[in-house]
């Protein structure tokens, strides 16, 4: 496997300056940097990363690197990026506009009328984007698999710069894959059209079986192969096996009740088998002094999208789902993820769950579930009409039940069932190892209290600090401040909050409270672009608030 050591190419220093500048980071994240220049090289790839393990920017960086050429000066390209979803697509492409990369998406939602524009970002009719896209004006394409598998669209392909493909979500295309989508599979012919350009697949949840599918799928050329560790060693798995409803709703709320007293700000999952259980369980929330909202696919695309940025934004904790939320979210600061019965897949429950502690912090991932749960998964299991899925679709009821009733460490499960071998046996980190959530330790709610106040955070460093003094009590009316302001900010753009900060980044600015531009810059999540848009607003916030 290549490293970043051992690749030759693009400077170290141009590859750094390139990450502060635009994502204002200072070092990559594992496997990125070697990721990165491997698809500078023109390698096939197959990039397997736990969700928040920064894939997106490995594609998105050697695009970038484009603007200003290669070592000799040579265009880049180009780079295609199939994704499955509208919203996943619209969101990137937004993000990558707030850095000053120039990107645009084509979709089913796609306007019809003129273009907004010459860079073909969203707003741009289909032919202008194509039209900016021939010309070299765009960096990222993204387009779903439908729009990929029509013949316009390549046509299209075949005038533009093409420097590589990107498939997001490759698991999709695989059968033996959780979320197989069968017009993944029309993906295949990508090779015939366009033999000389590099292919890339990312996903987070594919076992060996599906990586091997993938490549042969794709029909992959020496592909340069990276699969990081599946372990996520600051979640703590807790399983247990709920006599009736009563106990689990119970625990919930106790959960809950937990997770949002001891951390302050902190976001929660729910996810609930059903539409119907979505909704009870986010109005039983709500009616015990829990804000909950409720979300599903049922539910029209801008009441989705609504409630999707509130809850990201903070304005509620908790989010209840079924299985459509979820997929692209980027949310670092989510703390606690509850599923309310048994997933279809370990890769599912994998994913749902890693969608806590992204931030690297401990998180608790809570799995309470019936014994009815296998019957319902046996009963859909058995409506199957093809027997090659039916019989898939087993082996997957298989492993999530002996995920769920065998009492071994769950970490090395879930290390096992995607190839990965563990040296250890025991992880400390899960309810067959010993750990224990603190809430079990207390009786379960009669009633629903008040939540207690959260404590104060720490102090910002005394180099941005002109002292420390009272600095912990200044710093939670700064991020209430700069909530507000990220939330005005992002209405008048018509974007998601998140998209003009992230939680982390606030979290940052709260921490090291800059007083300069210069001093804004070192702020992680902080590129040239979001401090040229947004720096002088937020440095009088900061002056204001300290």
């Amino acid at each position: 496997m290549a490293t970043a050591e051992s690749t030759p190419g693009v400077p170290s220093s141009e590859l750094h300056a390139a990450l502060r500048r635009y994502w204002g980071y200072s070092s990559f994240r594992p496997l990125q940097e070697a990721v990165v220049r491997s698809l500078l090289a023109g390698r096939d790839a197959c990039v397997v990363m736990p969700t928040g393990g920064g894939k997106s920017l490995c594609y998105q960086l050697p695009a970038v690197l484009g603007e200003r050429g290669g070592a000799h000066g040579e265009a880049r390209g180009l780079t295609l990026v199939i994704s499955p979803l509208i919203a996943l697509m619209q969101d990137q492409v937004a993000q990558l506009e707030q850095m000053g990369i120039a990107a645009a998406a084509l979709h089913s939602a796609a306007p019809a009328g003129g273009a907004r524009g010459g860079s073909g970002g969203e707003g741009a009719s289909p032919l202008a984007t194509w039209r900016a896209v021939c010309s070299g004006q765009v960096r990222l394409l993204y387009l779903s698999p439908e729009r990929v598998a029509r013949p316009d669209t390549i046509d299209w392909l075949k005038r533009a710069p093409l420097a590589r493909v990107v498939i997001d979500e490759a698991h999709c295309i695989s059968e033996w894959g959780h979320e197989f989508r069968p017009e993944y599979r029309q993906l295949s012919a990508l090779r015939q059209h366009f033999p000389n350009v590099p292919i890339a697949a990312f996903t987070a949840s594919a076992t060996r079986r599906v990586r091997h599918d993938i490549l042969a799928q794709l029909a992959m050329r020496d592909p340069a192969k990276f699969i990081a560790s599946f372990h996520r060693p600051n979640l703590r798995y807790w399983v247990h096996a709920c006599g009736r409803a009563k106990e689990a709703e119970a625990m919930l709320e106790a959960a809950l009740r937990s997770s949002l007293a001891a951390h302050a700000g902190a976001a929660a999952i729910v996810y609930a088998p059903t539409i119907a259980r979505v909704e009870q369980t986010a109005a039983q929330l709500s009616a015990h002094g829990i804000p909950a909202i409720a979300y599903h696919g049922k539910m029209e695309a801008q009441a989705r999208r609504t409630t999707q940025e509130r809850w990201m934004a903070g304005e509620v904790a908790v989010l209840v789902g079924t299985v459509a939320f979820g997929l692209g979210i980027n949310k670092a600061d989510v703390r606690t993820v509850i599923h309310l019965a048994l997933p279809k897949s370990i890769e599912q429950y994998y994913q749902e769950a890693g969608r806590a502690g992204r931030d690297g912090d401990p998180a608790e991932c809570v799995l309470l579930w019936q014994k009815r749960d296998l019957g319902l998964l046996a009963h859909f299991t058995e409506q199957i009409v093809d027997p090659d899925e039916r019989e898939r679709a087993w082996q997957r009821y298989h492993e999530v039940k002996r995920f769920a009733e065998q009492p071994a460490c769950r970490h090395r499960q879930v290390c096992l069932h995607f190839g990965e071998r563990p040296a250890w046996e025991q992880c400390g980190a899960c309810d067959v190892c010993g750990y224990e959530p603190a809430w079990l330790q207390r009786p379960m709610p009669a009633a629903a209290p008040e939540l207690p106040r959260p404590p104060a955070r720490k102090a910002p460093p005394a180099r941005f600090a002109a002292g420390a003094e009272g600095a912990a009590g200044a710093e939670g009316g700064l991020r209430e401040h700069l909530r507000a302001w990220r939330l005005e900010t992002a209405r008048a753009a018509k974007i998601p909050a998140y998209i003009v900060m992230h939680d982390r980044a606030l979290d940052e600015l709260c921490r090291l409270q800059p007083r300069s531009l210069e001093e804004l810059l070192e702020v992680p999540g902080f590129g040239e672009r979001k401090v040229a848009l947004y720096g002088e607003a937020i440095l009088k916030l900061v002056s204001e608030s300290i």
